[in-house]
């Protein structure tokens, strides 16, 4: 799998694959739609041509921050797509964010202990679409 676009804010970088995109949110950022995510969306957008159709979105939680949970349903308003969100992160306490983003989350969040087995599960669902 190869990067094929990088962005770089001063919240954090997001990488684009084929498929998907990897997000590492800086340490104590409150991620919010209207001040980040709206952002990235827009640009990731721009960059593929596609309002995120069928893309899965690995949050690769590296760092310590705090997801705006119910930004959530202003993402689904405009981007209804998503195909997967995906979590890696190795702490614990990490769970109890995840669990209340599931809560504004229309779709289902797999949660992952490395990027190695959320690229592994990526590459596996993304040969399953083209129904290799």
């Amino acid at each position: 799998m190869q990067v094929i676009k990088e962005l770089h804010y001063p919240f954090g970088n997001v990488y684009v694959f084929n498929g998907f995109l990897v997000s590492e949110i800086n340490e104590g950022v409150i991620f919010s739609w209207d001040e980040h995510g709206k952002r990235v969306a827009e640009d990731v957008s721009c960059y593929l041509g596609t309002l995120g159709d069928n893309l899965i979105y690995i949050s690769n939680r590296i760092h310590s921050y705090s997801v705006v949970a119910s930004d959530w349903k202003k993402y689904y308003q405009n981007y209804k797509n998503l195909r997967g969100y995906y979590v890696v992160e190795e702490k614990k306490q990490g769970a109890l964010n995840s669990l209340v983003e599931s809560l504004f989350f229309n779709g289902n969040i797999k949660r992952f202990n490395s990027l190695e087995e959320a690229f592994n599960f990526t590459q596996f669902s993304l040969l399953n679409q083209l129904g290799a």
